[in-house]
């Protein structure tokens, strides 16, 4: 992850670093922990712009304050008809589109990172996987020239 902090205040335009009582208080709010990635990335900058500054970013991290269920930021309503609880917004795609972390699954003390591709929301046919962890998405993010690296893998 530090390389990959790294390089993100070099070339993009990260937000300034969230402070621990914010990180404290956002756990509790949400009800659960950072995982040792998105701790990193919230203690190195609460948010950030790739590639482009906001508003015009088409990767935009949100900062801790922006962050909240999937299905409200897509679907309005925080009840179970409008998709799974454990799914949290963390990236802005700016067309109504979201990257999701899952908070309801860990691979080596890491989240996975899903597609919130508000067209199929909540179809888990659709609204895949794309990174074991936030440090892999990142880095790909990164890398990827402001493409949006994961749209092979649903056909787009």
């Amino acid at each position: 992850m530090k390389a990959l902090l790294e390089e993100l205040s070099r070339h993009h335009f990260p937000n300034p670093p969230a402070t621990s009582e914010q990180i404290d208080a956002f756990e509790r709010r949400v009800g659960w922990r950072l995982d040792p990635d998105l701790r990193a990335f919230y203690s190195h900058c609460d948010g950030a712009a790739l590639f482009r500054r906001r508003p015009d970013a088409d990767y935009r991290f949100l900062s801790l304050a922006e962050i909240r269920r999937a299905r409200v930021a897509i679907r309005g309503k925080d009840d179970d008809s409008r998709g799974p609880a454990s799914m949290y917004t963390i990236c802005d795609l700016q067309d109504g589109d979201y990257i999701l972390v899952d908070v309801g699954q860990q691979e080596h003390d890491r989240y996975p990172i899903i597609d919130g591709w508000h067209e199929a929301w909540p179809d888990p046919e659709y609204c895949k996987p794309i990174a074991g962890s936030f440090s892999a998405f990142l880095e790909r993010a990164l890398r990827s020239g402001g493409n949006w690296f994961w749209l092979e893998q649903r056909g787009a």
